[in-house]
């Protein structure tokens, strides 16, 4: 049978056409360019001053290329360009820079996906009709972004747009945008400048705005609601705008972390409450405006240095700024708290007696005192607030039919002249008080009451529930309806209760065993011995112990006496807590002439101990208390008691009393990296000398490596640059600032998290896609070895545009020996040996900085390409005028036999060591009384000598893998040494 060949001619041909294809499609691509520029020219139709008559696009004017002609930057902002842009310019993948604002553009916008390069995108100030939806598709390098003052068609904040998580400044003002703002904002740890001002946004301020970077907040003129509470933790901002919304409730009461602000506007809104006493005091604050609101309580007193607008509009008591009010407006703005200083209250409580005309819900005797308070049916939520129980002249208390949670305090039980409580159909909870037997209490329609806490979530006033007789009842079916949720509910919470209860059961039965098997705990008490409970400074917070063998075991909860926030944070550690009023005394009262910098979430102070041991306390703003700052804080804490290192600053303790949360640092007295390579000329210091770098990159190096591989655990650090790294007074230095450690998990190649760091030493992968590895540490360390040998910074937008980013311009800079001279530090005196050095650490750098994780070193070949570069130590020079005359080339051995053969020389007895009359101290002592004449030094060392060899012989029979490893020659030189005795080892496993 003949079996015929394939023809094989076809495939070579097939083969030859795809290669074709892939040649002429390189070209295409190149020549693309090209084309979509000359679209581009066809569709604005430049004027001649433009000048784009040039054959080659990358010969116009405001156009840069690459050195093959791939268009890099268009910048024709303000050239009175009209037309619209061709759909093709998205092919133009090696765009970065892409500017057509100010003119007069007309027409739907094009699809920019795609364009992974592009950094700075400005079309604002045109005539644009419509946004794709697709526009910011695959956009993973954008960093600025203007829209404004475009026709566009209705459209929302995109999805897409996440992706761009090196954002830096987005505005889009009076751009047409409708819908909610995105809670996505926190994907963006750069973001300084989002403006949305004059648009049809709606809906509230997303929690992700919560300790984010933004200083500059736009979102004025709009249909924006609900409550400004996130402010609170918006450390960063510097400005906002948020007048002529439609915000409500009260403005966040604690002003005190955002230190930076300097302008806030919130008038033509509908915020009731007093003006926080932490926005009155706020330093940094220049403008502010509350006009035409529903603020209440006392008319604020600004510093004359605030420009302040608050004329019209509000219910102040008074007039008259900085006037008090009357004490009984102040007792119901009290209780008014409790429910979030409803809108109904602000409206109808008007000036500063609160009988005279009578405010809504409030009756008063003749002789002025409040004696019926009547909230029946206002819709109210909240829970009850104990401050009733201050207004001693009160006799009737009427909050039914509103929608209220919690408990009935019990401080209201004292009330002297009350004779009529009413809760009914609200959603209490808890136990009724104690009240006299002449009150009548009325509780009816709270399914909860005297149980420990609710079994059905309470209903929002919008949710129109309404308990049993409680007015506004619903018809037959509705309330067969919520009949049935109710038996459901309670046959769900049912069998929820019983699976809990045997759970719990399972724990607690765990735990007995644990305890009763004795198993030690450890690190549980945390409470500094001058601060007990019992002295009302007590801390509540959960330890989380450790076993004798290192497991966890159990936790323990300690009492809490002080005013700060009830939840629990749990904390790995030991007895490092060091009392709030020591660290106030040692930092003068956190004292601003002891501050030693800022960082995202806190104030680093100086201080001494009364020991004299120096400290640095970073001491967390109030403001910030965030779940993102708690989790640095905790983070802090749980990696620096699990880590030590010489090249790691270490925690010396930590405090937690209220809303202080304070760590204590050892104290490094010259400061950060940054200082030296940045700040030099500024603070007057002298510029770092290359082998101090060396010697510093190297220190830097160990420690990551030791958090990288060496430590008991695996950490990635996340946050590595030069004002992380601190410096004593020897110029070593010491990684600092472990709030955004992760742990390695074993067996994963990386762990997604939330993007976090600070731009300019983000490894580009996990600026994508937020995946870290030990190799993003890897590729911040190149940017730092990087800024060792520029002095420049890792962003600097003091440069021209192409040299903003060091890693790029680094690289461009390194293609060459003479470009490459040019890049180094001008203040450093280099010889050729150390520029040798200089060009080796140049290299390692490059590979630290890979695009791609895998061509990325480990931080261990770094310390040992850095450590052969570094001045290895030498032996100093032997001392000719030492006294003692050794000779250190004589083994012991020798000089044991020649001390032996020195005694009975002429000159050289007992006396003249041990015997003397003078009173000369020596290490060995006169013969002790009663012993005998014939007791000769020898004697002496050989009962010395048979007490080391038994000393030794039982630590190496406890140790009986030395000889092993070691061999019975050595131990047989080590008796000699010792001993002057020729002994074999004689013990076991020789």
């Amino acid at each position: 049978m003949v079996v015929k060949q394939p023809f094989m001619g076809f495939e070579f041909l097939m083969m030859m056409y795809l290669l074709l294809l892939v040649f002429f499609g390189v070209i295409v691509v190149k020549c693309d360019d090209a084309a979509v520029m000359q679209a581009l020219k066809a569709n604005l139709g430049p004027p001649e001053s433009l000048d784009w008559s040039d054959p080659n696009p990358c010969n116009w004017a405001h156009v840069q290329c690459t050195r093959d002609n791939r268009v890099t930057r268009i910048q024709v902002g303000n050239q009175k360009l009209k037309g619209s842009l061709p759909h093709t310019l998205n092919t133009l993948t090696q765009l970065q820079v892409l500017e057509f604002q100010t003119n007069q553009l007309t027409g739907p916008l094009p699809s920019l996906s795609g364009l992974t390069q592009l950094q700075n995108l400005l079309l604002n100030n045109n005539n644009f009709s419509s946004i794709p939806s697709d526009f910011f598709d695959g956009m993973s390098s954008l960093q600025r972004v203007y829209l404004d003052y475009n026709h566009f068609a209705a459209w929302s904040i995109p999805e897409s747009l996440k992706s761009a998580s090196s954002l830096q400044v987005f505005s889009a003002t009076s751009a047409n945008l409708t819908g909610n703002i995105p809670e996505f904002f926190d994907a963006f740890a750069g973001l300084t400048t989002l403006h949305l001002s004059y648009n049809s946004l709606e809906g509230g301020l997303p929690a992700s705005f919560s300790g984010s970077s933004i200083q500059s907040l736009w979102l004025n003129g709009q249909k924006l609601n609900g409550t400004l509470a996130v402010l609170q933790n918006m450390t960063q901002l510097t400005e906002a705008w948020l007048q002529s919304n439609l915000f409500s409730g009260p403005l966040p009461q604690d002003f005190s972390g955002l230190n930076q602000l300097q302008n806030l506007s919130v008038r033509d809104n509908s915020l009731t409450g007093p003006v926080p006493a932490s926005l009155i005091a706020l330093q940094s604050l220049k403008v502010v405006n509350l006009t035409n609101n529903l603020f209440q309580g006392s008319q604020p007193k600004f510093d004359k240095s605030v420009a302040v607008d608050m004329v019209g509009g509000n219910s102040f008591c008074s007039n008259i700024s900085g006037d008090s009010c009357d004490p009984r407006v102040d007792l119901l703005l009290a209780v008014a708290e409790s429910v979030g200083y409803p809108r109904i209250f602000a409206e109808n409580w008007k000036g500063n007696d609160p009988c005279q005309p009578p405010w809504l819900g409030i009756s008063c005797s003749s002789a002025g005192n409040i004696t019926v308070i009547n909230f029946k049916s206002m819709g109210l939520t909240g829970t009850i607030s104990p401050n009733f129980s201050k207004i001693n002249s009160l006799q009737r208390l009427i909050l039914a039919g509103n929608n209220l949670t919690g408990t009935i305090p019990e401080q209201l039980k004292d009330l002297p002249d009350l004779i009529e409580i009413d809760v009914s159909n609200n959603h209490l909870y808890g136990p009724i008080p104690s009240f006299r037997g002449t009150v009548k209490v009325k509780t009816a329609g709270n399914l909860d009451i005297g149980k420990d806490g609710p079994s059905v979530t309470p209903i929002s006033p919008s949710g129109g529930r309404n308990g049993p007789n409680g007015g506004g009842g619903s018809g037959g079916s509705s309330g067969k309806s919520s009949n049935t949720g109710v038996v459901v509910g309670s046959v769900v919470g049912g069998v929820c209760a019983v699976f809990f209860a045997g759970l719990l059961g399972v724990c607690v039965y765990k735990a007995k065993r644990k305890r009763s098997s004795g198993i030690p705990y450890q690190n549980t008490m945390v409470i500094h011995p001058r601060h007990s409970a019992s002295d009302g400074d007590g801390v509540k917070i959960t330890i989380a112990g450790t076993s004798g063998n290192g497991g966890p075991t159990s936790e323990t909860t300690y009492s809490h006496t002080s005013s700060g926030p009830s939840d629990i944070h749990i904390v790995e550690a030991g007895n490092m807590v060091i009392s709030i009023q020591v660290l106030k005394n040692v930092t003068n009262n956190f004292s601003p002439d002891n501050i030693l910098g800022r960082g995202g979430f806190g104030t680093v102070y100086k201080g001494e101990l009364h020991d004299g041991t120096k400290i640095a306390v970073k001491r967390m703003e109030s403001g910030v208390m965030s779940e993102k700052g708690l989790d640095e804080f905790k983070s802090e804490i749980a990696v620096l008691t699990k880590v030590r290192h010489r090249h790691l600053v270490a925690l010396l303790g930590y405090c937690l009393d209220g809303n202080e949360r304070l760590l204590v640092y050892e104290y490094m007295p010259q400061g950060t990296l940054s200082r030296f390579l940045f700040n030099w000329q500024e603070e007057g210091l002298k510029p770092l000398e290359w082998t101090k770098r060396l010697i510093i990159a190297l220190d830097v190096a160990r420690g990551v490596e030791y958090l990288h591989g060496l430590a008991q655990q695996s950490f990635i650090h996340r946050d590595l640059k030069p004002s992380n790294i601190l410096l004593g007074d020897d110029m070593r230095a010491k990684v600092a600032d472990f709030g955004l450690v992760r742990l390695a998990p074993d067996g994963k190649v990386s762990l997604v998290t939330r993007l976090a760091g600070t731009f300019g030493y983000l490894a580009p992968e996990y600026a994508v896609t937020g995946r870290v590895t030990t190799k993003i540490d890897v590729f911040s360390f190149g940017v730092i070895l990087m800024e060792l040998i520029t002095g420049r910074r890792a962003l600097d937008e003091t440069q021209q545009e192409e040299s903003v980013h060091l890693v790029q311009w680094f690289r461009r800079m390194h293609i060459n020996k003479d470009t490459f001279r040019k890049a180094i530090d001008p203040s450093l005196d280099l010889d050729e040996e150390a520029l040798a050095s200089v060009s080796t650490v140049a290299e390692l750098a490059g590979h630290c900085c890979a695009r791609e994780p895998h061509q990325r070193p480990d931080m261990s070949h770094a310390v040992n390409v850095l450590s052969s570069l570094a001045e290895l130590w030498k032996p100093s020079e032997p001392d000719p005028d030492d006294i003692y005359g050794i000779d250190l080339d004589m083994t012991l051995p020798q000089a044991v036999k020649k001390w032996q053969a020195l005694e009975g020389m002429s000159g050289y007895d007992n006396s003249s060591v041990i015997g003397s009359n003078d009173n000369t101290q020596t290490s060995i002592p006169t013969r002790p009384s009663g012993f005998a004449d014939s007791f000769t030094s020898l004697d002496g060392r050989n009962a010395v000598g048979d007490a080391l060899i038994r000393t030794f012989t039982e630590n190496l029979n406890a140790l009986s893998m030395f000889p092993k490893v070691l061999g019975p020659n050595y131990i047989r030189v080590v008796y000699q040494c010792c001993c002057g005795v020729d002994k074999a080892w004689e013990g076991p496993n020789m």
